[in-house]
C-alpha cells in the first residue's frame, strides 16, 4: 500500500483507538484528516498528546456526526474512511439511550451517505465484540448470533447493519472490523484495565463489581494493525472480521496479574453495586480469529502480560490518571 498517495479520514480521531490509528497513518505517510466532535474547551482529546511533528501534519476538522452538512464537508476528496466516532460508555447508554441511537446509528448513516456521494475507495467500520451478547458457543466467530444486551450494543449492531446494507444496496466498498476488548495506553479510566491499574498503584484495595465475567483483551496496536490490513485488501469488502487473541481472562485473573506487575499485593474487594442490570450482563467473550488470520494474515503480536506492562508505565507517567476510581463490570 502506497499511503503517501492517500487522503484518509478518521472519525473519532481524538479517542483511544482513533489517536493510535491516526498516529500510525501519519507515520506511514498518509495525509490524515481528523474529525473531532466540537467542544468549547478546544480539546482535541489524545491528539494533543501526540508528538509535535505528528500534530503539525494533521488536518483537524471539528463537527458532529449527527450534522449531515458537517459530515459531507469532511468526507470531500478523501480516499479512505476509518469510522471510529461513537458513544461507547455502556453505563451511560442506560441513562440516555437515544443519544446512542442518534450518534451511533444516525451519525453512521450520515457518514455513509456522504461517502456514497463522494465516491470513496474504502470504508472501514469499527464495531465491538459487545454486539454478540450472550455467548452461545466458544470461541465466538463472525457467524455467532448478535444480541443487543445494552443500548450501546444495540446501537453498534444498528451501525454495523446500516454499513453492510450500503455495501449490498449501493455497492459501497465497506468492511466491518469487530475488535474484542482493546486496551493499552491512552484508554479512558472508565475502562476496566486502567481502573484496576490506578487502584493497584494508588489505593489500599482494588474495588470492583463482578469478578467472574471473562473477556478477550487485545492490545491497541494489534487492533490498529488489523484496521490497516483491512483497508488494503480487496477481499475484505463486504466482510465482518473479528480481531482478538483467542485467550479468555476473567476480571479476577486480570486483577491478580496487575497486582503482581505493580508489586502491590493489596486485597481485591467485590462490591455488590452493579452498573449493568442483571439481564444485560455479558458473562463471556472469547474470539475466534481464524478469519482474520486467513484473510488479513493478521495475528496478535503483544501478549497480555507485555501489553499490561506498557499500559502500567503509561498510567504511572500521567498523574491525571493516578486517582482512585471504582469500576463495576
Amino acid at each position: 500500500m502506497n499511503w503517501h498517495s492517500k487522503k484518509v479520514l478518521v472519525s473519532g480521531a481524538g479517542g483511544f483507538i482513533g489517536s493510535h490509528l491516526t498516529e500510525s497513518l501519519v507515520e506511514l505517510g498518509a495525509h490524515v484528516r481528523a474529525f473531532i466532535r466540537y467542544n468549547s474547551r478546544n480539546d482535541r482529546g489524545y491528539l494533543d498528546t501526540l508528538p509535535a511533528e505528528i500534530k503539525s501534519s494533521l488536518e483537524i476538522h471539528w463537527g458532529d456526526l449527527k450534522d449531515p452538512n458537517a459530515v459531507r464537508k469532511v468526507v470531500r476528496d478523501v480516499d479512505f474512511v476509518f469510522h471510529l466516532g461513537a458513544l461507547i460508555a455502556i453505563p451511560y447508554s442506560y441513562v440516555n439511550p437515544m443519544d446512542f441511537v442518534q450518534t451511533n446509528i444516525v451519525g453512521t448513516a450520515n457518514l455513509l451517505g456522504a461517502c456514497l456521494e463522494s465516491g470513496i475507495e474504502r470504508f472501514v467500520q469499527t464495531s465491538t465484540s459487545e454486539v454478540y451478547g450472550t455467548l452461545h458457543y466458544a470461541p465466538i466467530d463472525e457467524k455467532h448470533p448478535i444480541e443487543g444486551k445494552s443500548p450501546y450494543a444495540a446501537s453498534k449492531i444498528g451501525a454495523d447493519q446500516i454499513v453492510l446494507s450500503y455495501h449490498r444496496s449501493f455497492g459501497l466498498p465497506a468492511t466491518v472490523i469487530r475488535p474484542f476488548n482493546t486496551y493499552g495506553p491512552r484508554q479512558s479510566l472508565r475502562a476496566i484495565i486502567p481502573t484496576i491499574i490506578t487502584q493497584a498503584l494508588s489505593s489500599d484495595c482494588i474495588r470492583l463489581g463482578s469478578l467472574h465475567p471473562t473477556r478477550d483483551f487485545n492490545y491497541v496496536m494489534d487492533t490498529v494493525k488489523g484496521l490497516l490490513k483491512a483497508v488494503s485488501l480487496e477481499q475484505t469488502i463486504g466482510e465482518i472480521i473479528n480481531l482478538g487473541t483467542g485467550r479468555e481472562t476473567s476480571i479476577l485473573q486480570l486483577c491478580e496479574m496487575i497486582r503482581h506487575l505493580v508489586g502491590r499485593e493489596i486485597p481485591i474487594v467485590q462490591d455488590q453495586v452493579r452498573v449493568r442490570p442483571a439481564a444485560s450482563e455479558v458473562e463471556r467473550l472469547i474470539c475466534d480469529n481464524l478469519k482474520a488470520r486467513q484473510m488479513l494474515e493478521w495475528q496478535p503480536r503483544t501478549s497480555l502480560e507485555d501489553g499490561l506492562k506498557k499500559t502500567i508505565e503509561w498510567v504511572k507517567h500521567r498523574p491525571s490518571h493516578r486517582k482512585t476510581v471504582e469500576y463495576v463490570i
